[in-house]
């Protein structure tokens, strides 16, 4: 047992984007494409079967309700209804093939450490990053774009699902 959760984007997000194809909190116009890239999906935390399934690319704040201050980036969802990505299910076997970063991010938002890899080990490294005390959560990140995947918190932290 994980003493850490992983969080997608939360459910009400990916509902209201997939109804309205805005990009929640800015009214940007959504994208929908055909899969031309992995991915991965933000609810699932599944990758797309490129150029088969649509996906729906949106600006999405990793930082609200965490900070102030927006750092806003592109983000993908199934265009189609899935599955969104719960602490019962094993973290998806596709993601560890890519390169991963842990950014564990402390109080204010300064950037305690950084954890670039590719060997697909990330419960071990999650877990040691949470150990240090000054952490209040991790971003999960693409190593190959930079792009925002999900949240890691510790499994006791009241927060909600990602927003």
């Amino acid at each position: 047992m994980h003493t850490f959760r992983i969080v997608p984007i939360s459910s009400d997000i990916v509902d209201a984007v997939r109804k309205t194809l805005k990009s929640p909190g800015y009214g940007h116009p959504a994208h929908v494409e055909v899969a031309t890239g992995y991915g991965p999906c933000r609810s699932c935390l599944n990758t797309f079967v490129e150029g088969q399934e649509k996906r729906i690319l949106f600006t999405y704040d990793p930082f609200r309700n965490l900070d102030p201050y927006p750092s806003p980036g592109p983000v993908f969802i199934h265009e189609q209804p899935c599955q969104s990505f719960s602490d019962e299910a094993e973290f998806p076997a596709e993601l560890r093939r890519i390169p991963l970063v842990l950014e564990a991010f402390g109080e204010n938002r300064t950037l305690i450490s950084e954890d670039r890899f590719r060997d697909g080990n990330l419960e071990p490294r999650a877990q040691k990053v949470l150990e240090d005390a000054r952490v209040k959560y991790i971003h999960l990140r693409n190593g190959e774009a930079g792009c925002f995947i999900a949240r890691i918190e510790r499994a006791n932290n009241a927060a909600s699902r990602a927003s």
